[in-house]
């Protein structure tokens, strides 16, 4: 029986990969990946969460002004599907 184990190397990348998870400005390319949404959609909803900076042609947007404005659209659970699964019983 062959033992797979994990490199080491591939276990210290971990804590670099949260790192970039955690940082408070993202270029469009990265907030494109991390909020799975389209340039032009992230541009329209940054631009009015006001997270946008312009440092010598680079864009960063703010992810904690971002988030908070993303909250906005957040819809609370409705029941339905507690409902329908009784309903099914």
């Amino acid at each position: 029986m062959a033992k797979s184990y994990k490199s080491i190397t591939s276990m210290k990348e971990v804590p670099e990969q949260l790192r970039k998870s955690r940082r408070q400005y993202l270029r469009y390319q990265q907030a494109e990946i991390i909020y799975s949404i389209s340039h032009k959609k992230l541009l329209e909803l940054a631009s009015d969460a006001g997270a946008i900076y312009r440092i010598d042609g680079t864009v960063l947007i703010n992810k904690d002004i971002f988030d908070t404005y993303l909250e906005r659209f957040h819809e609370p659970a409705t029941g339905k599907d507690r409902e329908e699964m009784a309903d099914e019983r």
